[in-house]
């Protein structure tokens, strides 16, 4: 019944290890199909060398299984409450990959040094609250989403694929799964260029407005010109 939400999802959480952006079981990704208001994710703890369509976890939005045997990730709880706050996407990724965990786990946005970043993010990679003991104590998956939430209250999550939870790791989306699975490849590329910016230069500005527009724009806005024109 989900078999191409499933095989979609499942062939972007094995990109994940192609890519390097995991070890272990660590990180997930998922899918939602909002037609038929279900969500498919990763099953907790399962290596990637044996995650097949079959092992995918079909929930609802409100958390609730209703296709597959296995116990979905932990990180199930995040997922279904950025898409209820984002309409807009259709994949999520989380990982720990090394270097945007660096910037995270220091509780700092990645500034927007130069065009690389531009081309893919509008402006810098924003960090979230640090969470209160109150928050990790009660739902911490669910409030990991909603301090996600919070800090876009004034962001577009379409221009801003990414975000960096403070102490925890970044978290990355877009409209399908390998959608989001690319956002977090380019958001550790990003991260490493820009602390390779900071060793060299540690009094390094932002890039210009006019830059940042010019780049992202040129891709991403209305009147974009990079690439082929699609049919």
């Amino acid at each position: 019944m989900y078999e191409e939400l499933t095989t979609a999802v499942c062939r972007a959480n094995t990109e994940l290890q192609t890519h390097k952006l995991v070890i272990g079981s660590w990180g997930n990704v998922s899918g939602i199909d909002r037609a038929a208001g279900v969500v498919a994710i990763k099953p907790s703890g399962v290596p990637y060398e044996e995650l097949t369509p079959q092992k995918i976890v079909v929930l609802d939005l409100d958390g609730n299984i209703v296709h597959g045997d296995l116990r979905a990730s932990s990180d199930t709880p995040t997922h279904l409450e950025l898409y209820r706050s984002f309409e807009s996407i259709g994949g999520i990724c989380h990982t720990h990959s090394p270097q945007a965990t660096i910037w995270a786990q220091a509780c700092r946005q990645i500034p927007c040094f130069g065009t690389t970043h531009a081309d893919y993010f509008y402006g810098p990679v924003p960090v979230t609250d640090t969470m209160t003991a109150k928050e990790i104590q009660s739902e911490y998956e669910l409030n990991t989403g909603r301090v996600i939430a919070r800090r876009f209250a004034d962001l577009d999550p379409v221009q801003m694929p990414a975000v960096l939870v403070a102490n925890h790791g970044p978290f990355t989306w877009g409209p399908t799964p390998e959608k989001a699975v690319e956002s977090a490849v380019v958001l550790e590329e990003v991260a490493k260029i820009a602390i390779g910016t900071i060793i060299v230069n540690p009094n390094q500005s932002e890039i210009s407005r006019a830059l940042l527009d010019k780049h992202y724009l040129r891709k991403h806005g209305k009147g974009a010109y990079y690439g082929q024109e699609k049919e």
